[in-house]
């Protein structure tokens, strides 16, 4: 794309954006689905005025990055290693439950045995994006149930690098056992360099310089990007890094500066993010796709939730925190949107199982956003007494 091309479409995503916000503020509706809807509307396969979205999609990764690195920055080591212990068995149930359904579900709908086996992969996870981004990460009542969220989402990340390995073998890659073992001696050889460097390299040049307030957001920001790169070479995900790069962080004494300065860059790129999701719907594959992607979507945010919900409970976790958990996690992931792509170019699933499992993401994320912003607080909530940062 040349210059001209990027501030059109900049133009076309924040105008937009900002107008349809606007309208959405009025009526007391959810920001998110103003993007979506931005998205859809001004996209390639509707009004064309953003005629390439891959771009976008590329850029709004960072957004997620940022989301997890901030996230990371409000969780201490100790607590957050407790709470993968204890949300170990909650996330292995939960995906082991998410993907009968999808795939008994996706059977009854007349898929194939390799599409369902996808559609249950898709069913497994939820979305990092709404999980996150709708909770307050200033109120100290919410700090538990964020340490809950962020430890289930992560062990989701890891399932579904497995997943993406697992497909790739499906479609003939060859033998997949190197980048698995990579992987799985990468996280605690990305934790260890992290935390080195950390500790005797950019902590220190925090303390000296921290009266530069231009340099702590530069030297931020690149430590963040340099563990996420790092992260990548090693097998693992630019979130999983982003993430890494903040807990190893969190306990330096300019770590809630940073997080503030941070939010305002981390929603520009979210709002790429939520723009270029609905870039992606194609009208013309809407239609036939409607149907089936309404019914796995219904199931999923109708059974979602209480699974969730039950097996909080079950992990001893009180009744309200576990009801409010399981809702915001009630939803399928953008981690889903990419092993539906993958699958779909390795041709191990058809156009049509494609169209359907992205179409039932999206829903997903429109009516999850609505419920959680009606019903808890959030930092775009539609009612002021539920707006919280």
């Amino acid at each position: 794309m040349n210059e001209v091309d990027v501030v059109s479409a900049v133009f076309v995503v924040f105008s937009g954006a900002a107008v349809l916000a606007t309208l959405a503020l009025f009526a007391r509706q959810a920001m998110i689905v103003a993007y979506i809807v931005v998205g859809a509307v001004a996209g390639p396969s509707a009004l064309g005025l953003v005629e390439d979205a891959g771009w976008l999609t590329s850029v709004s990764e960072i957004g997620i990055m940022f989301l997890l690195f901030l996230l990371g920055l409000n969780m201490v080591p100790a607590q957050l290693w407790r709470m993968f212990r204890e949300a170990t068995h909650v996330t292995l149930a939960s995906c082991g439950a998410f993907f009968v359904l999808g795939a008994g579900l996706a059977i009854t709908l007349g898929f194939g045995g390799r599409e369902a086996a996808v559609a249950g992969c898709a069913m497994m996870f939820s979305s990092t994006i709404i999980g996150l981004k709708l909770l307050p990460t200033t109120a100290l009542h919410h700090q538990h149930m964020g340490q809950v969220i962020i430890s289930i989402l992560l062990l989701q990340d890891l399932i579904a690098i497995v997943a993406l390995l697992v497909l790739e073998g499906m479609a003939g890659a060859g033998d997949e056992w190197w980048p698995l073992l990579r992987q799985l001696l990468g996280l605690p050889v990305l934790v260890a360099v992290a935390w080195v460097a950390e500790r005797h390299v950019v902590e220190p040049l925090l303390r000296r310089f921290d009266q530069i307030h231009e340099y702590m957001f530069l030297l931020v920001i690149a430590w963040c990007l340099t563990v996420a790169e790092f992260a990548q070479t090693l097998g693992l995900s630019h979130e999983i890094g982003a993430f890494v790069a903040g807990v190893v962080l969190a306990t330096c004494p300019v770590s809630l500066y940073v997080a503030d300065a941070l939010r305002p860059l981390r929603d520009f790129f979210l709002i790429l993010f939520f723009f270029s999701l609905g870039a992606r719907l194609d009208p013309a594959t809407i239609g036939p796709a409607l149907l089936p992607a309404a019914v796995l979507a219904a199931v999923a945010l109708a059974v979602k939730p209480m699974v969730f919900g039950w097996l909080l409970r079950r992990a001893g976790e009180a009744e309200r925190l576990a009801r409010e958990t399981g809702v915001r996690l009630g939803q399928i992931s953008e981690f889903s949107l990419l092993i539906v792509v993958l699958a779909l170019d390795t041709g191990v699933i058809g156009a049509h199982a494609s169209n359907v499992i992205q179409l039932a993401t999206v829903l997903t994320f429109v009516v999850s956003s609505y419920v959680i912003v009606w019903r808890y607080p959030t930092p775009i909530a539609v009612r002021d007494t539920l707006r919280q940062d």
